[in-house]
C-alpha cells in the first residue's frame, strides 16, 4: 500500500515536470529510410539514420525483421546515439527489415520500418570498340528485365563482338562482361516467318499506387515486327502513357487506380502476328486519414482514441504502449482502429502508437497519454486581482484551478456563502457570473476548490465603475465645399476611467496623422470633437465617433452632406456647323449636392486668347437652363476652326468646364468686315500709295481672300478699281505718268474671297507721290560750344510746287580722317533751321552740311563748314578742401586746379550743395578757390566742388558731409577739419571770401 501511494505521488511530479516544459516524450526527427546497396560490396558500411528528441534525451535500440538486434553478440553492428551502422554487409544475413526504438521516462516509441536490398540494376551493350552503346530501334532491344540483347531481324552489318555492361545506379558502377561474337552462318538465307515475341511481361503485375509501371514487349520475325499495345476492356490507354523508341516499352507513370487491368501487346509483320498479355493490379501501402493526439487525463477518467488510414488492400491495426503490443483485457479494449481505457490509473501514462499495416508497409502514428493526479492549485491559474465591471452590466469572475479529478467548486463573498439567485449564477465551469451589476456589490470573492486529494481557496476583488454616457454626439450637417465645421462627440465617464476617442468616415478609420491637412481631433479629455477644414465633396458621407475604455464601446453616426459647384458636363459634340452657327449638345456631369441651374457654353479659337465665354444672345435659347442640354451658338466667324466646352452653375456656384469638343471649322462665306485706317500717299513721283489695316486671318470667311483697292482724282466720277490677291497685304501702289504730284485722290478699300465680295470702307482722301526738294539750304554755319558738342544753323528754304515741298531737314557731320563716308545723320521736321549736336571727341575739327527732305526723298546738301571742338575739360578735381563752420555761415577753400597741356583752361568753380534727405541741388558758381555759404544748417549737408572750363565741367571732388549745427553747439565752436571718411586734408589755415549772393 505504501509503495502504491509512492507511485501515484511521484508520477504526478513527473507530470507536472512535464507540464512545465522540463519533461517530454520522444518524437521522431528523423526516421530509417530504405537503402538499396550494390551487389559489389565494394563499400564497406551501410548506414541507417535515426534520431529523436525528448526530455530525458532518448535512448535508442533497434530490431532487424522484428528481433531485437544484440550488438554484443554482432561486432559488425554498431550503435552510434542512434544511428545503426552495419559493416562489411552480407546479402544473405543483412537483407530485410530495420526498426528503430527511441525510449525515456515517458514512453517508447517505434519508428517506420525500412528495407535493406541489394542491387538495382541496368543492362547495355556495346558493339565491336564503339564505345557508344547500342541504341534500341526496330531491330535491337535491350530488356532490363533479363539484360538480353534482342536482334529482331540479323543483318550482316550485325556481324561483330558485343559486350554486356551491368551497372548499380546507386552506386554509379559498370561492370564488364567478356565479349560475345556474332558470326554470320553461310549454310543458307533465312526466310519471311511470323512474329514470335520473346520479351513478355508477367501475366500479374503489382503496382503501386504513384509508381511508375514499365511493361516490355519484343518480338522477333522477318519482315521486323511492328509493336502496338491496347487495353483487353476497350478502354482508351492513359493519355499520361510514354513509349520507348520502339514502342516496345509501354511506361505508365503516377500510377493509380484507374489504370489497372489487363493490358495487350500485338507485334505484327506480312507473316502474321502475335500477343502478349497481363494484368497490372493497383495496390497502395498505407496513408493517415487521422491520428491520434496527445491526450491529458485525470485519474478515474475515460481514454477514446481513433486512428484512420486508407490503403489497398485495406490496412489492418495494432496498438503498442512504449513499443509493446497492447491487447484487449478487463478495463483495455481494442477494435481495429479505436482504443478505449476505463477508469484510467497513472499507471497507464506512456507512449501510445497505433499501427496502420497491409501487405505493402507498415506506419505508425505517435501520442502520449499522461494521467494526472493532483490536489487543488490555484498557483498557475489564480483568480483574476481586480475584476472591473460598470453599473448595470454583467461580470464573469473565472475559477480554474489545476486539479486532478476535476475540483468541486463554491464561492463565497466576504464571509457569506454564495447561492444561486435571480442575479448570481454559478457556471457549470465553476465561474461567477453577476447580472445587472450594482455599487454595492463590489468587494472581495473567494473561490473554494475541492476534490479527493485536497482543498484551495483563492480570492479577488470586484470593482465597480461608472458607465460611459455620449452626452453630445454628432448631428447631420449640410455644409458648402470649403467651409470649415466641427463635428461634436462629448461624453461623461467614471472620472478613473480613461475615454479613447475614435473616428470614422464611411466604415474606415480617419488616420489623423496622415490626413491632418483636413481633419484634426480637438477638445479635452471628456471632448473628442472633429474639426474639418476647408471641406472637399468627397467628404461627404457617414462619421461614426467611437468611445472606447477598458469596458465598454459606443458610438455615434452622422451624416454630412457637402454641396459643391457641379462637375464638368460630360461627352459634348458639335452635332452641325454652318459658316456662323453651331449645334452643340452635351450631358450634365455630378451635381455635386446641389441641383445644376445653369449652363455656359465657352469657345476658343486659334486666334483668341484662351477660351471665351459666348456672350448672352449669342445662343438659342439665350437661357441655358439646368435642364438644358443642347444649344446653338450663333454669330460664330466663318471659315475659322472651333471648339467649344460647356461649364455647369448651381447655387454654390460655377463648376470645371468640360472638356473641349472635336476641333471643327465653320463654313466659308463672303467677307462681312471692310478695311479701316485707309491712308497712303508718299511714294515715288507718278505714283499713287494707298495703306490700310490687313484683315485678320479669323475674319477672312474663307480661301481666296483679296483686297479690292478703289480710287478717282477729286472731282471725277469715274472710280478705277483694282485687285490685290495678297491675303497680308496693306499696301497698294499705283503708277500713272499722268498724275500730277501731290494731286488728291477719293479712296476706298474692299474686301472679297472665293464666296464673293465683301463690304467697302468709308472714303478717304489721299496724295499722290511727289519729286525731291531741288534748293539746297544757304546760310550754313557751325559752332563749338564745349569738348563734346557743337551747333549747326541754316536759313530756312522758300519752297513751291515747282521746287519741292519741305518736310524738314537733314543735318550731317563726319570728321577729316572719315575719309569722306559720313559718321553722323540728324533729321529736324518742320521750320527748324538749328540742331545741337552731342557726342563729339574732344579738339576735333567737324564739318557739316544740310539738305531738305519730304516724302519723295532728300534734296541737294549746302557747302560743308567746319569748327574744332574745345579741349577736353580739366580731369584733376579740386584738391585739399578745408571748411569751417560757424553759426550759419560755412566757409570753404581749396587748392586752384592746374590743367594739362591738351585740358581747358580752368575759368571757375561750380559748388553744388543739398540737404541730406533731398534730391534738389543748388549750384553756386565763383572764380576764386574759396567760397562762403550762408544756409540753415538743421541737417547734415552733401557739398562737392567742380571745375568749369570752355571744354565743359570737369571732375567732381569728393563729396563731403557737413554735420547740423545741433550736433556741433554741444561742442563748442570749433574748427572741423576732415576725417578719413572725406577728402584727406592738410590745410589748417582757412581763407573766407564773402561773395555775393551766396543763396538764390
Amino acid at each position: 500500500m505504501r509503495l502504491l501511494w509512492k507511485l501515484i505521488i511521484l508520477l504526478p511530479l513527473i507530470n507536472s515536470c512535464a507540464g512545465e516544459g522540463r519533461w517530454s516524450r520522444p518524437t521522431f526527427t528523423q526516421e530509417p529510410q530504405d537503402v538499396i546497396f550494390p551487389l559489389d560490396l565494394s563499400r564497406s558500411e551501410i548506414i541507417l539514420n535515426c534520431a529523436a528528441h525528448g526530455s530525458p534525451s532518448p535512448h535508442y535500440r533497434w530490431k532487424q525483421n522484428g528481433t531485437d538486434i544484440d550488438f554484443t553478440r554482432n561486432y559488425r553492428y554498431k550503435l552510434n546515439g542512434g544511428r545503426l551502422a552495419i559493416s562489411s554487409p552480407h546479402t544473405d544475413q543483412d537483407i530485410g527489415t530495420y526498426q528503430c526504438l527511441a525510449t525515456n521516462l515517458l514512453g517508447t516509441i517505434l519508428s517506420r520500418r525500412a528495407k535493406l536490398q541489394f542491387a538495382y540494376l541496368s543492362y547495355a551493350w556495346t558493339f565491336n570498340d564503339n564505345p557508344l552503346y547500342v541504341q534500341e530501334g526496330n531491330r535491337r532491344f535491350v530488356s532490363q528485365e533479363t539484360g538480353n540483347l534482342y536482334i529482331a531481324k540479323v543483318e550482316p552489318s550485325d556481324v561483330g563482338n558485343y559486350t554486356c555492361f551491368v551497372t548499380n545506379k546507386e552506386a554509379q558502377r559498370s561492370v564488364q562482361g567478356p565479349p560475345t561474337p556474332l558470326v554470320q552462318r553461310t549454310d543458307g538465307v533465312m526466310g519471311e516467318y511470323e512474329p514470335k515475341i520473346e520479351v513478355r511481361f508477367p501475366e500479374t503485375i503489382q503496382a503501386a499506387k504513384d509508381s511508375s509501371v514499365k511493361l516490355e514487349c519484343f518480338a522477333l520475325g522477318n519482315p521486323v515486327p511492328d509493336i502496338s499495345w491496347r487495353r483487353l476492356d476497350g478502354s482508351p490507354l492513359p493519355g499520361k502513357i510514354k513509349y520507348s523508341k520502339s514502342q516496345a516499352i509501354l511506361e505508365i507513370p503516377n500510377f493509380q487506380q484507374e489504370d489497372e487491368g489487363f493490358y495487350e501487346c500485338l507485334a505484327g509483320n506480312l507473316r502474321g502476328r502475335n500477343l502478349a498479355k497481363g494484368q497490372l493490379i493497383f495496390y497502395a501501402p498505407p496513408e493517415w486519414e487521422q491520428k491520434i493526439q496527445n491526450t491529458y487525463l485525470s485519474i478515474y477518467d475515460n481514454l477514446y482514441w481513433e486512428c484512420k488510414a486508407s490503403g489497398k488492400p485495406k490496412p489492418w491495426y495494432t496498438w503498442l504502449k512504449n513499443g509493446e503490443r497492447l491487447n484487449s483485457e478487463e478495463r483495455i479494449q481494442i477494435e481495429n482502429g479505436t482504443l478505449t481505457i476505463m477508469m484510467l490509473n497513472v499507471s497507464d501514462s506512456g507512449v501510445y502508437q497505433c499501427a496502420a499495416e497491409n501487405k505493402y508497409q507498415i506506419i505508425y502514428a505517435n501520442a502520449e497519454l499522461r494521467v494526472l493526479a493532483s490536489a487543488p492549485d490555484f498557483s498557475k491559474s489564480p483568480i483574476k486581482k481586480n475584476s472591473i465591471v460598470q453599473v448595470s452590466g454583467d461580470i464573469v469572475i473565472e475559477c480554474k484551478p489545476n486539479a486532478f479529478p476535476r475540483a468541486a467548486i463554491s464561492w463565497k463573498r466576504g464571509t457569506e456563502s454564495l447561492r444561486q439567485s435571480k442575479r448570481v449564477f454559478l457556471l457549470e465551469d465553476g465561474s461567477l457570473k453577476i447580472h445587472n451589476v450594482t455599487r454595492s456589490d463590489a468587494g472581495p470573492y473567494t473561490c473554494i476548490a475541492t476534490n479527493q486529494l485536497g482543498i484551495a481557496k483563492n480570492t479577488g476583488s470586484l470593482i465597480v465603475k461608472e458607465r460611459t454616457i455620449i452626452t453630445v454626439p454628432p448631428s447631420k450637417m449640410d455644409v458648402t465645399v470649403g467651409e470649415s465645421i466641427v463635428l461634436p462627440c462629448q461624453v461623461s465617464h467614471d472620472p478613473t476611467i480613461e475615454v479613447v476617442f475614435v473616428w470614422s468616415f464611411n466604415g474606415d478609420i480617419i488616420d489623423l496623422q496622415k490626413r491632418a491637412a483636413h481633419f484634426e481631433r480637438i477638445g479635452g479629455e471628456s471632448v473628442g470633437d472633429l474639426m474639418i477644414r476647408n471641406i472637399q465633396l468627397s467628404h461627404s458621407g457617414k462619421y461614426l465617433c467611437t468611445v472606447q475604455t477598458t469596458l465598454e464601446h459606443l458610438s455615434a453616426a452622422a451624416d454630412i452632406i457637402v454641396r459643391g459647384p457641379p462637375g464638368p458636363p460630360e461627352d459634348v459634340r458639335v452635332e452641325h456647323i454652318s459658316s456662323t452657327t453651331s449645334q452643340i449638345s452635351w450631358r450634365p456631369g455630378p451635381d455635386n449636392n446641389s441641383p445644376i441651374q445653369i449652363f455656359t457654353v465657352q469657345t476658343r479659337t486659334p486666334f483668341s486668347v484662351g477660351w471665351q465665354a459666348v456672350a448672352t444672345g449669342d445662343t438659342v435659347p439665350e437661357i441655358l437652363s439646368g435642364q438644358t442640354y443642347n444649344a446653338t451658338v450663333v454669330g460664330l466667324s466663318s471659315w475659322v476652326e472651333y471648339e467649344f466646352r460647356v461649364l455647369a452653375g448651381n447655387s454654390i456656384g460655377i463648376g470645371e468646364p468640360s472638356k473641349p469638343s472635336e476641333l471643327l471649322r465653320t463654313k466659308a462665306s463672303a467677307p462681312v468686315v471692310a478695311p479701316v485706317n485707309i491712308n497712303g500717299g508718299g511714294g515715288g513721283p507718278y505714283e499713287l500709295v494707298v495703306t490700310w489695316e490687313s484683315i485678320p486671318e479669323e475674319l477672312q470667311n474663307g480661301e481666296g481672300f483679296g483686297y479690292i483697292v478703289m480710287f478717282r482724282p477729286v472731282g471725277s466720277t469715274t472710280w478705277t478699281k483694282e485687285r490685290v490677291a495678297l491675303v497680308d497685304s496693306s499696301r497698294f501702289v499705283y503708277r500713272n505718268d499722268s498724275i500730277a504730284p501731290l494731286s488728291p485722290f477719293e479712296v476706298k478699300v474692299g474686301v472679297y474671297n472665293n464666296e464673293g465680295e465683301g463690304p467697302l470702307s468709308t472714303m478717304s482722301i489721299v496724295y499722290s507721290g511727289e519729286d525731291e526738294p531741288q534748293l539746297a539750304p544757304r546760310g550754313t554755319s557751325v559752332q563749338s560750344f564745349s569738348a563734346s558738342e557743337m551747333e549747326v544753323s541754316w536759313n530756312a528754304i522758300a519752297w513751291n510746287r515747282n521746287t519741292g515741298r519741305v518736310l524738314g531737314y537733314e543735318v550731317l557731320y563726319w570728321t577729316d580722317d572719315s575719309k569722306g563716308s559720313t559718321i553722323g545723320k540728324i533729321r529736324v521736321s518742320g521750320n527748324v533751321t538749328t540742331k545741337n549736336i552731342t557726342g563729339l571727341k574732344a579738339n576735333t575739327i567737324y564739318f557739316a552740311s544740310v539738305r531738305a527732305y519730304n516724302t519723295a526723298g532728300t534734296g541737294p546738301t549746302s557747302l560743308p563748314v567746319n569748327v574744332t571742338t574745345k579741349k577736353s575739360p580739366p580731369s584733376q578735381p579740386p584738391a585739399n578742401i578745408a571748411w569751417k563752420l560757424s553759426n550759419s555761415k560755412l566757409c570753404l577753400n581749396w587748392e586752384h586746379v592746374k590743367t594739362m597741356e591738351n585740358e581747358s583752361e580752368v575759368l571757375g568753380y561750380k559748388i553744388l550743395y543739398r540737404q541730406n534727405r533731398q534730391s534738389k541741388t543748388h549750384i553756386l558758381e565763383t572764380n576764386n578757390t574759396s567760397a562762403e555759404l550762408l544756409v540753415p544748417f538743421e541737417e547734415d549737408y552733401l557739398i562737392e566742388i567742380r571745375t568749369v572750363s570752355d571744354g565743359g565741367d570737369g571732375s567732381s571732388s569728393e563729396e563731403i558731409r557737413i554735420p547740423k549745427m545741433s550736433s556741433l553747439s554741444s561742442r563748442g565752436n570749433h574748427v572741423i577739419e576732415p576725417n578719413a571718411h572725406f577728402l584727406p586734408v592738410v590745410v589748417v589755415t582757412f581763407y573766407c571770401f564773402a561773395i555775393e549772393p551766396l543763396i538764390r
